[in-house]
């Protein structure tokens, strides 16, 4: 492995793996970057006493509230909205962002908030730390001993509802991926509807390496982005792709330079937040409904549809702005 090979992957180490988010002391990512740059000719030793002893440099994409506006506190999220766009972060960066019930809980409760309030219009999400997401939390699914089966359908089920809000709420949802996203945590990106990813990103399924199987929604993501037979090498294989990778099988919708990750899914989130939200929910629930229907019962939905937007105020304001050559001023109604 030449050198510069080895520090690409040190660098990339460092920029992706959670130290704390352990099972029996060390993370699963941890050690498999590790054997990965072992496997390529590098030192195993002392690539992990390097990544240790760094400090760590967590992708900051938080941003502030708007005075007044909808704040919700949880423990393990970041909940707020900041010109119509509701920001939630994966606040658990000391797990890797790793899912556990509590955060499945908040989630599913912030989402379904994101659906209701009219004053959202669109949604972002992203991690805490060095990482969007590693999947579930493996130490806290073990610690329920003989309860685990239970546990899983109960963390599940939360995460599920969540999953559902991110699909059928009419604000766009926009993920923003750096470092890994990691089953669950992969699953949480293909659920969105837009997925931006820094340079550096990397996705896996990662689940049948512990012996356990998809959720969250990616077995009927995946299968329809990918297709069956590359979904399948993923889930069975754990095969990890890189952004670009991500970005070439229909994953990602866009990559950026790790630097811009943060302005550019703002930007994004704001555009979209001034466009027009009922609009925008009743063309993704067409293109949802468009997996299972014939040509012409497509075409009906599609004439009811565009007739149910007419009478809206929103699609009233976008003919006129559009006559009078003037920009559109969409409200969610």
């Amino acid at each position: 492995m030449h050198g510069s090979n080895v520090m690409n992957a040190k660098n990339h180490a460092q920029e992706t793996v959670s130290k704390t988010a352990t099972i029996n002391g060390e993370s699963r990512l941890f050690r498999e970057i590790l054997h990965c740059i072992e496997l390529q000719g590098g030192n195993r030793n002392e690539i992990a006493q390097e990544i240790q002893n760094a400090e760590d440099s967590p992708n900051n994409l938080q941003f502030k509230p708007d005075e007044g506006g909808i704040s919700m506190e949880f423990n393990t999220l970041i909940f707020n909205v900041q010109s119509n766009v509701a920001h939630i972060t994966l606040n658990r960066p000391n797990a890797a962002n790793s899912i556990n019930l509590e955060l499945a809980q908040e989630l599913a409760k912030a989402l379904m908030n994101c659906d209701e309030e009219t004053e959202i219009r669109a949604v972002l999400i992203t991690g805490a730390g060095p990482m969007f997401c590693a999947g579930g939390d493996l130490k806290s699914f073990a610690a329920q001993g003989d309860k685990t089966p239970y546990h899983l359908k109960e963390v599940t089920t939360y995460l599920h509802i969540a999953i559902s809000c991110l699909v059928r709420m009419e604000p766009p949802a926009i993920a923003a991926v750096h470092g890994s996203a990691a089953g669950a945590g992969m699953s949480l990106a293909s659920a969105c509807d837009i997925v931006l990813a820094d340079e550096s990103a990397r996705f896996t399924m990662a689940y049948t390496r512990v012996g356990l199987t998809p959720d969250g929604g990616s077995t009927y993501f995946l299968s329809r982005l990918v297709g069956l037979k590359r979904a399948l090498e993923l889930t069975l294989t754990n095969r990890v792709l890189s952004a670009r990778e991500a970005l070439d099988w229909g994953i990602v919708t866009r990559v950026v330079p790790d630097k811009d990750l943060k302005s550019s899914a703002q930007a994004l989130a704001f555009q979209l937040a001034a466009g027009p939200t009922k609009a925008f929910g009743t063309s993704k629930r067409l293109f949802q409904m468009a997996l299972n229907e014939s040509l012409e019962g497509q075409m009906k939905h599609e004439s009811h549809y565009i007739a149910e937007m007419a009478r809206t105020e929103d699609g009233r304001e976008g003919v006129s702005a559009f006559l009078q050559k003037r920009p559109p001023k969409f409200v969610r109604q």
